[in-house]
């Protein structure tokens, strides 16, 4: 954010300014119960939370209108080198024409794919690449690339809505989510809420969990408004601090969270995938959006570079696939891994009824549970982007791949 010149703007927005003091980033407790257990603080330096909204303002008020031509309600159906079909010799020369949904057309040397978790360019890159390998005998090399066509369901349903925090306040006052962000979990069900818009707004998201479910087909839409009763019924033996919460909100939505299998590669020929479309995961680190503008950022440095130029662009998103490629899906399966171990679902890490769970084994598991967390996370605070543009860009100048 720092090499972005967006520091001081964000700092604006954000609850707490930022600053590189361990602070407790979340306070995590067990809620599924009438008394509920707090059993770790997660201290960390410079995490903060925005409300999306906002975040998206401050990148806004940044884009240069003079370099960027913004369209908008474009949404891309597919893509094709030239007209047609073409080989990979002449797609190499050929523009890329897109064609959209409301019947226009647009060319480019380029397309980078950031058109989220259903995204038109993933579909259409991979079947191109299943089409090649099939052509070319490698079966299932074809089915692995048309697996990651569409987007998977986890299993797991997010009940998400936003409320004022005074609301809250007149709900139960001095309510400890006015002002630290707090983890609750419990059995096949968790909830994240934090304060947001520097504290008058409460973000609410919580979880129902079928990892017996994981990774097939979910029927209906996808996001669905719903009524408290829903909510109120999949959590109905939470503890009263967690009630408060919920007869705080007036409306939510459920969301059926869905994911992209892991893919052999984010890029094909002068087409790129970043952030969802490349590597859509579970929320359980916050950092989906944080990834794709890692993505984002690693890959305009390789564009930029004077290495690069429309002979060469191929050879930058290779690098930018083998930096970024390993790393975000790091991300994708510690961020799975979190989710289990928030729905008490990770193995060996289970519970039984809540009065089971106050004896010196179950207080243990609480324990074994926050270093799992704490070791998934660490690589927010103890890791940069540096090292790895440092590499890529290395890689980009002496050729390798």
């Amino acid at each position: 954010m720092e090499s972005l010149g967006l520091t001081e703007d964000l700092a604006k927005i954000a609850v707490i300014s930022p600053t590189d003091i361990p602070k407790v980033a979340f306070t995590l407790r067990k809620g599924d119960e009438p008394i509920g257990h707090t059993f770790h603080q997660l201290i960390t330096p410079g995490m903060i939370t925005f409300h999306r909204p906002d975040f998206q303002a401050v990148l806004l008020l940044h884009l240069s209108s003079t370099s960027c031509r913004t369209h908008t309600a474009k949404r891309l159906k597919t893509y094709l080198y030239g007209q047609g079909s073409a080989s990979k010799s002449e797609s190499s020369l050929l523009p890329i024409h897109l064609h959209f949904q409301d019947g226009t057309t647009a060319t480019c040397d380029l397309l980078i794919g950031a058109d989220g978790v259903r995204s038109a360019v993933r579909a259409t890159m991979l079947r191109d690449l299943a089409t090649k390998a099939q052509s070319e005998g490698h079966t299932q090399e074809a089915q692995e690339a048309l697996a990651g066509v569409d987007p998977v369901w986890s299993g797991l349903s997010m009940y998400r809505t936003i409320f004022p925090s005074q609301t809250l306040s007149q709900q139960l006052p001095g309510h400890r989510v006015l002002h630290d962000p707090m983890i609750y979990v419990g059995r096949n069900t968790q909830i994240t809420a934090y304060p947001i818009s520097r504290g008058t707004g409460i973000n609410f998201a919580a979880t129902r969990s079928h990892w017996e479910q994981e990774n097939t087909l979910f029927e209906g839409p996808w996001v669905q408004d719903v009524s408290r009763d829903e909510l109120l019924h999949a959590f109905d033996r939470w503890e009263p601090e967690v009630v408060a919460l919920f007869q705080s909100i007036e409306g939510l939505n459920r969301w059926a969270m869905h994911t992209v299998r892991p893919l052999r590669s984010y890029v094909s020929e002068r087409v790129a995938l970043i952030g969802d479309s490349a590597h859509a995961m579970l929320p359980y680190q916050g950092v989906g959006a944080g990834q794709a503008i890692e993505d984002a950022f690693l890959l305009a440095t390789l564009l930029g570079h004077s290495v690069t130029t429309p002979a060469t662009l191929s050879r930058a998103l290779k690098v930018y696939d083998a930096v970024r490629r390993p790393f975000s899906q790091h991300v994708l399966e510690t961020s799975r891994e979190n989710g289990q171990l928030f729905t008490l679902n990770y193995p060996g890490l289970t519970f039984g009824t809540p009065q089971e769970n106050r004896d010196a084994k179950k207080l243990q598991k609480l324990q074994d549970l926050c270093n799992r967390v704490r070791k998934n996370w660490e690589w927010c605070w103890l890791t940069t982007l540096d090292a790895d543009l440092e590499r890529a860009v290395k890689m980009l100048e002496n050729g390798s791949q």
